[in-house]
Formats: C-alpha cells, sequence, structure tokens
C-alpha cells in the first residue's frame, strides 16, 4: 500500500525497544531544542511567567558560561539503560586500538560527522558502548555547536553528558583546568560536512582545519584520529552535489545559522521506507593510536601545517588498516 514496506507484527520485544530508544533521541535531537524555546515564550503570557524569568536570570548571571567551562557531567545519565538499547540497534561499537594514558590529556578528531552525530553520541556523550570499561580515566567531552546552549532546559540536558560548546575557551577549560585523564572530542568536519553524508561516500572537511591543531600544540594533548565507518550509511540524503542550487542554498543557510539543514530520510517506525529513523546499519567506531605533540604555545603556521598533515597522514592509515574489515575496501578518503 502506498509503496510502504510495513514492518512484520512478530518483532522481538528488545528489537522495538531498541527502535524506541534510537526514536526517542531523534527527536531529542530535532525537535526538543526548538520545542523548549517555544515553551519558555509560551510561558511568559501565562500565570507561570516567573518561571521562565527566573530560569533566564539563572542562566545569565550564573550559568552562561558553564558549557564553556567543563558544562555540567552527571554519570548517572549516561549510563542510562536507553543508550545500550540505542547501541544495539544500528548496532555500534566501540573499537580501541591501544591503551590511553590518563596522565595525558588528549584532543580527539571525530570523521565523519554524519547527518546526526549519532556515533560521536552515543561513543563519547553516554555509555552506550562502554567507554569507561575500555578508556579507564579517560573522560569524553564531546564539543557541539554553541548555539544549541542558548535553548533553554534544553542546554541543562545535553550537559548532563558531558557535552560542552565547541570554543577555544571550552577547549582550554578542559585541556587545562581539570587535571589530567581529559579528552576533548571534535568533529573536526562541523556542520558543513554534513552536507557530503552519503551513503558509500568518505568526504571530510579537514584541509582548512587547524584549530584543533594549534590548541593541541598549545597545550600538549596528544592527537587522536577517530573514524567511525558506517556513519554515512544511517540516512539516505537529497543529492546535493557541489554547484547545484540545492549545494549553495544550503551551504549559505550553514554560513548564516551555524547548523546544517541537510534534505535526508531514513525508515519509520511501523515501516521500512521512509521516516526519521534511521537504518540499521553496523557502526564501527575506531579509536586510533594518539599522535604524540609536544607543548609549544606559539606555534608557527609551518609547524602547525606540518602536524596537521601528519594527523591526514595517520588517519588515512587508520582507514586503510580497518576499512576491509567493514566493506569498505574499495574506498578511499576524500579529503577536503
Amino acid at each position: 500500500m502506498f509503496g510502504l514496506e510495513f514492518a512484520p507484527l512478530n518483532i522481538p520485544m528488545k528489537r522495538r525497544l531498541q527502535t524506541a530508544a534510537v526514536l526517542q533521541w531523534c527527536l531529542s535531537f530535532l525537535l526538543l531544542g526548538h520545542s523548549c524555546c517555544i515553551l519558555a515564550v509560551v510561558l511568559l503570557f501565562t500565570r507561570w511567567w516567573w518561571f521562565s524569568l527566573l530560569y533566564a536570570c539563572w542562566v545569565f548571571f550564573y550559568d552562561l558560561d558553564t558549557p564553556h567551562r567543563g558544562g555540567r557531567r552527571v554519570q548517572w545519565v549516561r549510563n542510562w539503560t536507553v543508550w545500550k538499547y540505542m547501541a544495539k540497534y544500528f548496532p555500534m561499537e566501540l573499537v580501541k586500538s591501544t591503551d590511553l594514558d590518563p596522565e595525558k590529556n588528549y584532543v580527539f578528531g571525530f570523521h565523519p560527522h554524519g547527518v546526526l552525530g549519532a556515533g560521536a553520541f552515543v561513543n563519547f556523550g553516554t555509555e552506550g558502548t562502554h567507554f569507561s570499561e575500555k578508556f579507564p580515566g579517560i573522560r569524553p567531552h564531546l564539543l557541539i555547536l554553541s548555539g544549541i546552549f542558548w535553548m533553554p532546559w534544553h542546554r541543562d540536558y545535553v550537559m548532563t553528558s558531558g557535552c560542552c560548546a565547541v570554543s577555544r575557551e571550552s577547549v582550554e577549560w578542559i585541556l587545562t583546568r581539570q587535571g589530567t585523564g581529559n579528552a576533548a572530542v571534535i568533529v573536526i568536519g562541523g556542520a558543513i560536512e554534513v552536507l557530503d553524508a552519503m551513503p558509500g561516500k568518505c568526504t571530510l572537511t579537514l584541509k582548512k582545519r587547524k584549530g584543533f591543531i594549534r590548541m593541541a600544540m598549545k597545550h600538549g594533548a596528544d592527537l587522536v584520529p577517530v573514524y567511525s565507518f558506517g556513519e554515512n550509511e544511517m540516512y539516505t540524503q537529497v543529492k546535493n552535489p557541489p554547484g547545484s542550487f540545492i549545494r549553495k542554498f544550503q551551504t549559505k543557510v550553514q554560513r548564516f545559522t551555524g547548523f546544517a539543514t541537510p534534505l535526508f530520510h531514513g525508515r519509520g517506525v511501523f515501516q521500512y521506507t521512509f521516516g526519521i529513523v534511521p537504518y540499521r546499519k553496523p557502526i564501527h567506531t575506531i579509536v586510533g593510536t594518539p599522535i604524540p605533540v609536544e607543548k609549544n604555545e606559539n606555534p608557527t603556521e609551518e609547524e602547525v601545517v606540518a602536524l596537521q598533515k601528519k594527523y591526514i597522514a595517520e588517519l588515512t592509515v587508520l582507514f586503510d588498516k580497518y576499512k576491509g574489515l567493514y566493506n569498505m575496501e574499495d574506498h578511499e578518503l576524500d579529503i577536503q
């Protein structure tokens, strides 16, 4: 009917719970922040107006800088069972290639972004794939768009997972004010890379990204390349080749708002043809070997470029080493 492929009725309960876990995250990612903004405005015109006003005062006069100063992690939230169900939905796997020294700090470069960045969130914003068990003594801080932290209440929920704003101040705080054993996890391609998140593509926005290199050098934090196989397979995106009208429009919106506007779809809850739920595609996130970085508070452009080239080379080695295991042996990284 209507070209829809409906899900069978006899699906095991554990798979239904996995789908529900992913659905709640998708709705939270796409709608919760905007819904909270609307609610805050609506409350101003009710007898609960004082609640929005009180919250606004608390944020602006007390809590405004918290997303840039380590956030407000709540381990209980990171350990929620719902994240383990979400990880098992794809399924998602966090692969450790080597141990990390808890006496050091790190800058993780995550690639690729994907449409919604689900791999980055589950692996580093939750314990869904058992990060703390695999890397004892390391505290990951997933850095996300600063604009999200302007959304009332949603900002507080996001921070419970250990997420912080992706800013210079935030990275410096994580690497200098919280001792050792910290990892600033940065999705290097950012929102612009979302527009290249197509199944079968391995396009990375990286050549012009040097800020994370400078921060690692300034604070002597080792660089760790991370590649997430399957990240771009979660959704089907409307074709938007560079130079096309739709790509130009999407790029302008992204530059103006900071948010990407991909036109994508996955599957539905009760049918497999169309919806916002990602496809059940395996995701394997590989945490590579750290690249030693000597502290250099004022690196020259040549030194930054040299380290960036080394990072790209190590990321390429990591990709080539594991691609055969995940049915991508015919693929090469397209680094732009």
